[in-house]
């Protein structure tokens, strides 16, 4: 504890954030990607950019669970565990059929071939390449990579609870909470940069205690998981049965048994359901006397991440579970939390604000940290000035942030050129794209290792901003649609893409040139001081950026 309440809230809010905040940057930085996951997976599969495209049509429902359930027959193996037939959706505008195979030895599921039908009827789509596609950041951001789900979402909730704590800390310790709103001072060394700290955290702050606190709701159970131990201490498959008891399918008997036609069992649905939108089917043990039959409304504009779904006997045709109308208020108010966390309901426009407010979390994060090694240089600063080096603390923090802050969207960017250059038949392509991204932000972390210098930070953003505006160009040389046709198309995902792309294409370039302007304006020391730094800067060259702003005399105001 310190002298005051108000200086042990500062001290545990800085520390709380500081100690994870590059953890938290890739999270904020995928999870706002993941706004966009479908529409990334759409980009990332050209060979769908010309004739897929189809929106859902309720009079051709029986029609096309026909054509599916044929064709899915004729070209799926025997030993098949499920078949998938997926309609078209406002931000997947495909048909496609598809099975998945038996997992194979050390899979935890089995494989899925996936074919696209075309929008006039005239065939399928069965040459698309392997790629994560959006999906990849979707589970980046609680996953992470390279170890297993359940220590990556330890460790991600370990640091989310790190972000609440520094979020409710930082609001207690913000006396001028609504003047910070309006406060940006330009051009005045730590001073700007706590202003960019402040604005960013105060304007996004609902969405920052929400998607925080919401973080923690979807994995609680895996966090606090006493309370099923404790109401069920010898059996948690009873737990799980009671929460989705429609997921509990039973295993295949052996015994073959004809297969109920899916068009058949269409009048029930629409009994349940009316006309509403069926989002997906599955069958589960096709041809099995144990075979099940799930149909899943499209639920994309609710308020809500459970399905709606129809269970029937794949056999029988006998409906043997429809999901409650009414649940308890426990089961509301969960559902309701993770919805918003994922934001699956959003309307574009609403994804959009989202996705710039995940956007606002970066900065806030970034910002901090940007200030954090300005500070440290701070106390360090009269030392160096007489030769000796920073310490290996301060070398690290600045290393780290050139290697994040640069480094996560080269290495997203990398991503992307990686799924429209590697060959479309390699066969781990979709791995190789995933060791882009890390192989970029791995570059980055030894570029930081020779040199964080302004020259440094500017050549990068200028590489980064250079990359994003050409992907536009990559995706007109390697899709059969380009910018314009898609616009004429009124594919709008599309043509987002590209639009996103030049936006933080420009970003990068912007900042980059503003970045050495910035410098120059806080860099002007006197005369008579001027030969004596020259002889220091000589003797001991210091290739950190941090140490650029920290030299003027505007810092001392963020003591204050």
């Amino acid at each position: 504890m310190k002298e005051t309440f108000f200086r042990t809230l500062s001290w545990l809010h800085t520390w709380a954030g500081l100690l994870v905040c590059w953890v938290l940057l890739l999270i904020f930085f995928a999870g706002s990607l993941s706004y966009f996951r479908h529409e990334m997976s759409l980009w990332a599969e050209p060979e769908l950019h010309r004739g897929a495209f189809q929106d859902y049509q309720v009079d051709q429902v029986a029609n096309q669970l026909e054509k599916g359930q044929s064709y899915i027959e004729t070209h799926s193996a025997p030993t098949t565990q499920r078949w998938l037939i997926n309609f078209p959706t406002d931000r997947s505008p495909m048909l496609s059929f598809a099975w998945q195979l038996p997992p194979e030895k050390g899979q935890r599921r089995g494989k899925i071939e996936q074919h696209t039908a075309l929008a006039d009827g005239s065939g399928v789509i069965t040459d698309v390449r392997d790629s994560r596609g959006g999906d990849f950041f979707y589970r980046l951001h609680f996953d992470l990579h390279y170890m297993s789900a359940i220590t990556a979402r330890y460790i991600v909730g370990v640091c989310t609870m790190f972000m609440l704590i520094a979020l409710i800390s930082g609001i207690v310790i913000h006396k001028r909470i609504f003047k910070d709103l309006f406060s940006f001072r330009q051009n005045k060394g730590a001073r700007s940069w706590l202003d960019a700290h402040n604005v960013s955290s105060v304007i996004a702050l609902p969405y920052h205690l929400m998607i925080t606190y919401t973080g923690l709701i979807t994995l609680m159970l895996m966090y606090i998981p006493w309370t099923v131990s404790t109401a069920y201490p010898e059996d948690n498959q009873a737990f799980l049965k009671e929460l989705n008891p429609a997921r509990q399918t039973e295993k295949a008997s052996g015994i073959q048994a004809k297969q109920v036609r899916l068009s058949q069992l269409l009048p029930q649905v629409q009994a349940e359901w009316g006309d509403a939108p069926i989002k997906q089917v599955i069958v589960s043990y096709p041809k099995d006397q144990n075979s099940q039959v799930t149909f899943y409304q499209n639920t994309g504009k609710e308020v809500t991440d459970e399905s709606s779904i129809l269970v029937f006997n794949g056999v029988t045709g006998e409906l043997k579970y429809a999901s409650p109308h009414e649940v308890s208020g426990t089961v509301a108010t969960y559902d309701t939390m993770m919805s918003l966390h994922t934001a699956r309901f959003a309307a574009p426009l609403l994804r959009i604000l989202f996705f710039f407010c995940g956007l606002l979390g970066c900065a806030m994060v970034t910002s901090g940290t940007l200030m954090w090694a300005i500070r440290l240089r701070q106390k360090q600063q009269k030392a160096i000035d007489k030769g000796e080096k920073a310490s290996r603390g301060l070398r690290l923090v600045e290393g780290l942030n050139f290697m994040f802050i640069l480094g996560l969207p080269l290495g997203a960017a990398a991503f992307f050129y990686a799924n429209r250059l590697l060959p479309v038949d390699f066969a781990t392509r979709s791995a190789w794209e995933v060791h882009s991204f890390f192989i970029a932000l791995t570059a980055m972390g030894v570029w930081a290792f020779f040199g964080r210098s302004r020259r440094h930070w500017q050549l990068a953003l200028m590489i980064i901003g250079v990359l994003y505006c050409a992907l536009p160009v990559l995706n007109a040389f390697t899709s059969p649609s380009h910018f314009i046709d898609n616009i004429r198309s009124q594919q709008w995902a599309l043509v987002g893409f590209d639009i996103v792309a030049l936006l933080l294409g420009s970003a990068m370039l912007f900042a980059s040139t503003r970045l050495s302007a910035v410098v120059k304006t806080l860099q002007k020391p006197s005369r008579k001081n001027t030969a004596t730094a020259e002889k220091v800067r000589r003797k001991q060259p210091d290739p950190s950026y941090a140490n650029e702003l920290a030299s003027s005399s505007p810092l001392e105001e963020a003591k204050s």
